[in-house]
């Protein structure tokens, strides 16, 4: 979970210094880290209730790890593109 937030600001950062992709990066390092932390509540929530609720939280939380990894690869894709 870290990492991924790690490699999201370093995407982030890394895309402030190249003007042509500037709003792409940004935007989607902060989509990562969103979808990151709504993914620790959702698996925070799953862990806490009962097992009906807790199987859709946990659900939730895949979902939103995926979104957060898709998020990161764009960011650092973007990152990547400034550079070059």
């Amino acid at each position: 979970m870290f990492k991924r937030y790690l490699v999201a600001m370093v995407a982030c950062f890394a895309a402030i210094s190249a003007s042509a992709q500037v709003g792409t990066a940004v935007k989607e390092g902060a989509k990562a880290t969103a979808e990151t932390a709504k993914q620790g509540a959702e698996a925070t929530k799953g862990a806490v209730t009962g097992e009906p609720t807790s199987t859709v939280a946990k659900a939730k939380s895949k979902v939103h790890k995926a979104k957060a990894r898709q998020h990161g690869k764009n960011a650092k894709a973007a990152a990547k593109n400034a550079v070059n």
